[in-house]
């Protein structure tokens, strides 16, 4: 096995360390970690990160379900129009994006170079939800039509498709905020519509690329096991200091995207 390979394979169990920690956010990091580590082009590394979320998000809700902090009904109620959103991205819109989106004087904007720097911004924004002090949001709960939920998972499902990460950052303040769920809850429920969009999303990549189902499996399995360690481990350490430390890692690594994509 080459250097290269063992430290992407033990990247992707850190991954699964990290998820198990700290409940969320690991995943993030699965599509640099393909990207710039191992060379895959970012239309499969999106695509393989979405099997890697998905799977390792399973693991998630059973743990949840365990402590019973999923709430099945909701999270399925926000599921459906988040994992349409997610499979058209990945079936239609992805595979449709120009190879070259902008092009002037010798600066040119890849799809490539897009993708990644529109998931650098999505890095920022969870890098920034987990650094900053969580307001106690259930108290702003306010109960909406349905239609309302439905076109904000159909925005949080494009999101999702387009970058290949969870979107937990985004979907726990919604079930806080649009549910009424508690914050332990809305972690636990999240993972239920992580999980769903996340495997559908990837079917919709199978008609557009060549799985190489060795290495996915194995990457999956080790982030599932780390997912199953760092939940473990989770019981002995702050889980608050944790967040934010590792919030402030991805907002360096957002920035480092961007610099890397343009320079």
């Amino acid at each position: 096995m080459a250097i290269i390979d063992f430290l992407g394979f033990l990247g992707a169990f850190l991954i699964g360390v990290v998820l198990g920690l700290i409940g969320g956010g690991g995943s993030i990091l699965t599509v640099p970690l393909l990207v710039y580590l191992l060379g895959y082009n970012p239309v499969v590394a999106t695509a393989y990160s979405l099997f890697v979320v998905g799977t390792s998000s399973i693991i998630g809700v059973f743990k949840k379900h365990q402590k019973k902090l999923v709430d099945f009904k909701t999270g399925l109620a926000f599921s459906f129009p988040s994992f349409l959103a997610v499979y058209i991205t990945r079936r239609f819109l992805v595979p449709n994006i120009p190879d070259v989106i902008f092009s002037s004087n010798g600066f040119v904007i890849t799809r490539e170079i897009a993708i990644m720097v529109f998931f650098a911004i999505v890095m920022f924004a969870a890098s920034i939800s987990m650094i900053k002090t969580k307001k106690k949001l259930a108290t702003v709960f306010i109960k909406q039509p349905y239609y309302k939920t439905f076109t904000q998972g159909l925005v949080i499902g494009v999101i999702t498709g387009i970058i290949g990460a969870g979107g937990g950052f985004l979907y726990v303040p919604a079930l806080v905020l649009w549910a009424g769920l508690s914050m332990k809850n809305a972690v636990g429920t999240s993972l239920v519509i992580i999980s769903i969009n996340s495997i559908i999303g990837f079917l919709g990549d199978l008609h557009n690329l060549n799985t190489d189902w060795v290495f996915l499996l194995t990457f999956s399995f080790l982030t599932i096991s780390g997912v199953l360690l760092g939940d473990y481990v989770s019981k002995y350490v702050s889980n608050k200091k944790l967040k934010k430390g590792f919030g402030w890692f991805i907002l360096i690594m957002a920035i480092y995207i961007i610099i890397k994509e343009f320079s």
